[in-house]
């Protein structure tokens, strides 16, 4: 199902695709329900007809100190008067050029601000609303270019769009016009055939140059999540001596950048040149023309000042078109990836006419549940039990038997091929995800935290959680003993992803959270599973505590966490193969008692 706010996009041709970026563009230009951003808009488009309108008049004032000063018919005092009037119109004119454009900038810089923000929460909200397999198939590093790429270049685009395109093209017309009437029609027309050589050889240049640079961008995005890869798996480098291996790999994609960059920046010169060859072709022949026409009487010294003058103004704008277009097209390629990301369907969705879930037990019931990552490798096969409300029911077998993945399916993250998982009775399919997930806690196997305090990652599991709430979720985790031994306290950073804290350390933090959101469903997925055996008993207790009245899912490897479960299920290749108590697994003599004997065998080799 495809996000409200946009339907995917067809595959077409490159020309199609811009042109539907440019409808996903537009409305971020006149935004919907924002009269006041609106009139940002027109008063900025106003503020850039009066300075063209003032640059345009600079040439005239030019043409008239020339003149002025080369009059016979006044006295020399009269004529310098007439001539200073003009100068200082013409430093007026100029003063007048640059005011206008900057307060053009003051008043749009708002709306470009607005459309950024409004992109960028559009994006970040997308992105937690896809699936977990998108998430776990992604490159992060990669990932955060796309969505630094398209939200920046939607404030770059309305600028390029709005203050250098759109003068362009209003100058050009204003000047062909003036040629027109003053010089004659041939020079008008010259120069509407100089400026489509222009633009034909800038845009055949800048195609060849965006090629160029979008293998340039690939390989830089490519070169990024190398080495974000490479650093998020710090410990694992060092583990295993790879530094050199880590640095081969880094230089080689980032060599393929540089050649790739070198390229891109040679082909700059290229265009540059051809530029300045077509511009200086077109300045040499109209002031040439314009003097043979002063030779003949038909123009004033002044008139061949007024040609150079209005086709350097034009060219000004002219010689940043091929920045113009190559950095249009880049933002269309940039904003055509943010947007093909956020098409990107999410692939858990609420149905519709969702309503919230209503826990007034806390009965669970997995009803011959049956789920694939891959079509092609079933994980569970068929399971089925039920957690009575306020039961403790422990969920242990080897690994790859699919104990995790029943978490994941409750908190849907994925749903299920087949059966159904019902929660007092609701489908957690018919209800609202944020429903369902906020009467659900859960300590994972492996607590990630966020790089900010230990208050912070703590007050987490419950927005707006009193201080005397997060000290008593401290203390049921153990927690008070750690936060008095640092000297910041609560207010210790722990790090990118907790590096800071010890494994256990971590699976405290995790704990307190969990206890602190206080929901009425509490999944242990191994959560003492990074503890020693004298904390994982402590720890064991305090989670007892914390689920008295809560139905609790206790996922385990090691059974000695588990004895005291009011019914334990042993699961085996997605199936469940026993269930019971323990005093009942350990008299049957099946999986479950080899398990425990093994266990039993390896504490007794520890020890």
């Amino acid at each position: 199902m495809s996000p409200p706010h946009a339907a995917p996009l067809p595959e077409a041709g490159a020309g199609d695709a811009d042109l539907r970026t440019i409808r996903r563009f537009l409305p971020y230009l006149w935004p919907a329900g924002r009269p006041d951003l609106k009139a940002r808009v027109v008063v900025a488009l106003v503020l850039v007809l009066a300075a063209k309108a003032v640059l345009l008049a600079m040439p005239f004032a030019l043409k008239a100190i020339v003149d002025g000063m080369g009059s016979a018919e006044k006295a020399r005092d009269e004529a310098a008067a007439l001539v200073l009037g003009m100068v200082a119109a013409y430093a007026l004119a100029r003063l007048g050029a640059t005011a206008f454009d900057n307060l053009r900038n003051v008043v749009f810089e708002r709306v470009g601000q607005q459309a950024w923000l409004a992109l960028a929460l559009e994006v970040f909200r997308h992105l937690h609303a896809l699936s977990l397999r998108f998430h776990l198939e992604r490159r992060t590093g990669s990932l955060a270019k796309v969505i630094e790429r398209g939200t920046k270049s939607i404030d770059t685009m309305l600028y390029l769009l709005l203050f250098s395109l759109a003068p362009v093209i209003i100058e050009l017309v204003a000047v062909t016009a003036i040629f027109a009437l003053r010089i004659g029609p041939g020079l008008a027309l010259a120069t509407l055939a100089m400026v489509a050589v222009y633009a034909l050889f800038t845009w055949r240049v800048t195609a060849w140059r965006t090629a160029l640079r979008r293998r340039s961008v690939e390989l830089d995005s490519e070169t990024s999540a190398r080495a974000v890869d490479s650093l998020l798996n710090f410990e694992t480098v060092k583990y295993f001596n790879a530094e050199a291996r880590e640095a081969a790999a880094y230089a080689k994609v980032s060599r393929a950048y540089a050649e790739a960059a070198l390229r891109t920046e040679n082909s700059l010169a290229v265009l540059n040149i051809g530029q300045a060859l077509i511009t200086s072709l077109m300045l040499g022949g109209a002031m040439a023309w314009t003097v043979l026409g002063w030779r003949d009487g038909r123009f004033t010294a002044g008139d061949v000042i007024l040609v150079q003058a209005l086709l350097l103004q034009l060219f000004r704008p002219l010689d940043i078109l091929g920045m113009v277009y190559r950095e249009v097209k880049q933002g269309l390629v940039d904003m055509g990836a943010m947007f093909k990301l956020l098409d990107t369907p999410a692939e858990i969705v609420d149905a519709p006419g969702a309503r919230p879930l209503v826990v007034t037990r806390g009965e669970l019931v997995f009803d011959a549940v049956r789920f694939a990552y891959d079509p092609a490798r079933e994980i569970l096969k068929g399971v089925s039990f039920r957690a009575p409300p306020g039961s403790r029911i422990a969920i242990v077998g080897p690994s790859g038997a699919g104990k995790s993945t029943l978490a994941r399916l409750l908190f849907r993250f994925y749903d299920v091929t087949a059966g159904a998982i019902r929660i007092d009775g609701q489908d957690i399919r018919w209800v609202t995800q944020e429903s369902l997930r906020r009467a659900i806690g859960i300590v994972p196997q492996d607590a990630v935290l966020f790089n900010d305090t230990l208050l912070w990652n703590i007050a987490y599991g419950r927005e707006g959680a009193s201080e005397a709430e997060i000290r008593a979720a401290i203390r049921i985790a153990r927690l008070d003993a750690l936060v008095a031994r640092l000297p910041e306290g609560l207010a210790t950073r722990v790090g990118e992803r907790g590096l800071k804290l010890s494994g256990g350390e971590k699976q405290r933090v995790a704990i307190a959270r969990a206890v602190l959101k206080d929901p009425p469903i509490l999944v242990l997925d191994e959560a003492t599973s990074a503890l020693d055996s004298a904390t994982e008993a402590e720890i064991g207790e305090a989670l007892v505590a914390a689920g008295a009245g809560r139905t609790t899912l206790v996922i385990a490897h090691r059974l000695s966490t588990v004895v005291d479960a009011d019914r334990i299920l042993v699961m085996e290749d997605g199936r469940i193969v026993e269930e019971g108590t323990h005093a009942e697994l350990i008299a049957r003599d099946g999986i479950y008692r080899a398990m425990w004997d093994l266990q039993a065998v390896e504490a007794q080799a520890v020890a």
